[in-house]
């Protein structure tokens, strides 16, 4: 039994399984269990894996959480009934957006806008108003607040409403005003207010992050509540943290009031252990490459840190909230097959948990990702989740045969093979999109291969684009969960000035990034982070005056007119191209509060004989890519490899919760953390 308060616990839900990693903080001892996630009651899905784990949570001094629960409130239409109080004449902000049309339906002449988050009936315009340099052109309207709001709430039956007024973010108290309003009258009522979640310009996607923020509140807040009490329950005393979109994570009570900045917090766990591994393994340049069972995830870490955004897309709806440059598509292991007018089709649409891919035996019918791979031979069906759970290969044999295979006029191995290659294809655009169209040459980074179908594509995107190096972590299908032990405690806040450089007050600019500070370092406290472990990192965003797109330079302690527009053309041109003599505007300040935790040491284990035959279990036939026909496999057991072990492939390494598929032409070596690296054999040569 450990000594008390030296575990840790990390959970990430996906929209397939659970992954629940413990780690010992004394010695660096890692476990590692999978579950299914449980859509109806997502909590018990957490507790499940927990106790499939056997942690005793009484031995937790930190249990830190990834969800994607408001993600899929929004894309599922589960909020809640979410009304808009905003500026009398302004009501319709939100429904009319930008007006603007999809690229991929650009000429799509009967596109129509998905169905809005909040009806007209339910937005609510008051009187009060400040103009574009926040002086009160108009007092805010008291009585109309409280009418607004009886008539959201009494009559159209909001349980959430969002607060946005015209160029608040100047000044906020007309907003904070109506908040104190509204909840005054109605303390059940969820408030969410546009300047506590971001103090930027654009109305429309600051009402589009407020709206968002009220929509799945409620839902985030009897979440976490019930997930919380069960673990009390269970005999967890210690911190609970909750992963931020953007990286770092935060308590789980400032969650429940900012639950906009979670919706993509399972993603963020993988860019933190990636930027880790960058670090540890000394491999500066990566490409993390996560597939799960619903989304393939990639993020470009340049120089030790992943590229990071601050306009996140949720379908069509912006938010202004921190987050890493991912981009993602509806690729994974339970991404179904089909076809369209005799072409393959590989997703969006998934199984899911529930019915999951047919060979789970759970009632699926449509071929998916996971049988494609049963079928080619790359899952063994008698060890799958390390023996914990058969699958029916027979099934989805059939499955692939009846609604891919026959109408094709291939056998079923030559349609999985199709839906390898499908699904490559759409891998490819990804990668090209974050690497090749930002300037970096794909062939200059290792690709870290993680989630449960991370490394069955990875060495195939490997030799398709050329990539030099693989790198599969221990457990890659908890790799996400395993990043969230590295991250920090972050917040991040910022303010619009809207001024060319040129013109900017440099004393003036100082004593907003003081005031920001002054912000960051209240939260932090407030989250209990140590003053010595308080770190704030400055950041302008800007742009050359009359551009739409914004970039972000980081600030010094000391603010220098000519340093920060050097640093803004060496960005510039890096991202496209070439710089200009056009005068830069700045738009917003930026801040960034860390509170610097502990991260997981990666230990190095003394060299094996090199002899690889220790870890073969078997050979099974599979299909290999590097011919493009079925051959005889080696099959290792990762657990049994040791550093400097290597061997060619075709071979497959089984470890329970994910199998990485090496084909010909390309070898694995394990380094001295354990880890394998697999390469083309003339790069490994």
């Amino acid at each position: 039994m450990p000594d008390p308060k030296h575990l840790r616990l990390a959970v990430d839900i996906g929209g397939t399984f659970v992954d629940a990693m413990e780690l010992d903080t004394r010695t660096h001892q890692v476990r590692f269990r999978k579950t299914s996630t449980t859509p109806a009651r997502p909590w018990e899905g957490v507790l499940d894996a927990v106790t499939a784990l056997g942690t005793d949570l009484s031995q937790v001094e930190l249990f830190i959480h990834g969800t994607t629960l408001g993600l899929n409130a929004v894309l599922e239409r589960r909020g809640e009934p979410t009304g808009i109080v905003t500026n009398d004449g302004f009501r319709d902000i939100f429904l009319i957006g930008r007006g603007n049309v999809p690229a991929d339906h650009m000429y799509d002449f009967q596109y129509e806008r998905p169905e809005s988050l909040v009806l007209r009936r339910h937005t609510a315009g008051v009187r009060g108003r400040l103009d574009h340099r926040g002086r009160v052109v108009e007092e805010l309207d008291a009585a109309g607040v409280r009418e607004a709001a009886r008539v959201l709430v009494e009559e159209r039956g909001v349980v959430s409403i969002a607060v946005c007024f015209l160029h608040s973010f100047l000044d906020p108290s007309h907003e904070r005003e109506a908040a104190r309003i509204i909840r005054e009258a109605y303390p059940e009522v969820t408030v969410s207010v546009s300047t506590d979640i971001v103090r930027e310009y654009r109305e429309y996607e600051r009402t589009s992050t407020t709206v968002l923020d009220a929509y799945i509140r409620p839902i985030f807040e009897r979440y976490v509540d019930r997930l919380e009490r069960g673990l009390a329950e269970r005999g967890f005393g210690g911190r609970f943290l909750i992963m931020r979109s953007g990286g770092g994570s935060m308590t789980s009570a400032v969650a429940k009031t900012s639950p906009t900045h979670t919706v993509l917090s399972g993603p963020a766990g993988g860019i933190v252990g990636a930027a880790h591994i960058a670090d540890a393994l000394g491999r500066r340049d990566l490409l993390t490459f996560d597939i799960g069972g619903t989304s393939l995830d990639a993020c470009v870490i340049e120089h030790g840190y992943p590229v990071a955004a601050y306009e996140a897309q949720l379908e069509h709806f912006p938010l202004l909230i921190p987050t890493y440059d991912i981009r993602t598509i509806g690729a994974g292991g339970g991404s179904i097959a089909w076809l369209e007018r005799g072409l393959l089709k590989v997703g969006p649409q998934s199984a899911g948990a529930d019915p999951g891919p047919v060979c789970y035996g759970r009632g699926g019918t449509r071929p998916t990702v996971t049988d494609a791979a049963v079928v080619l031979g790359y899952v063994d069906p008698d060890r799958f989740l390390s023996g914990t759970m058969e699958l029916r290969a027979d099934a989805a044999r059939a499955a692939l045969d009846e609604q891919v295979a026959g109408p094709l006029g291939l056998s079923p191995e030559a349609a999985a093979a199709g839906v390898f290659d499908v699904l490559l294809a759409r891998t490819v655009g990804a990668v090209r999109q974050i690497t090749v169209e930002r300037g970096h040459d794909p062939r200059g980074f290792s690709l870290l291969a993680f989630g449960g179908a991370g490394p069955l594509l990875a060495p195939l995107l490997a030799a398709e684009m050329g990539i030099g190096e693989v790198v599969v972590p221990f457990a890659p299908s908890g790799f996400s969960a395993w990043g969230m032990l590295s991250a920090d405690i972050v917040d991040d806040f910022s303010r619009t000035v809207m001024t060319t450089l040129d013109d900017a007050d440099l004393d003036g600019l100082e004593t907003v990034f003081k005031d920001v500070e002054t912000e960051a370092v209240a939260s932090l406290e407030a989250q209990r982070v140590p003053a010595g472990r308080t770190v704030l990192e400055r950041q302008f965003e800007l742009r050359y005056l009359g551009q739409e797109h914004s970039l972000i330079v980081t600030a010094g302690r000391d603010l220098d007119r000519d340093a920060i527009r050097r640093a803004f053309e060496e960005t510039h041109a890096a991202r496209y191209g070439h710089a200009m003599d056009n005068r830069v505007q700045i738009l917003n300040l930026r801040v960034r509060g860390v509170g610097r935790t502990d991260r997981p040491e990666l230990v190095a284990r003394p060299p094996g004989d090199g002899d690889a035959g220790r870890a073969l279990l078997t050979r099974r036939d599979a299909y290999d890519f590097g011919t493009r026909a079925t051959a005889s496999f080696a099959v290792y057991d990762r657990a049994l490899l040791e550093p400097g072990d290597a061997f060619d492939g075709p071979a497959l390494v089984d470890e329970g919760t994910s199998t990485t598929v090496v084909p010909s032409g390309q070898r694995v070596e394990v380094e001295e953390h354990g880890y394998l690296l697999v390469r083309l054999v003339e790069a490994a040569s």
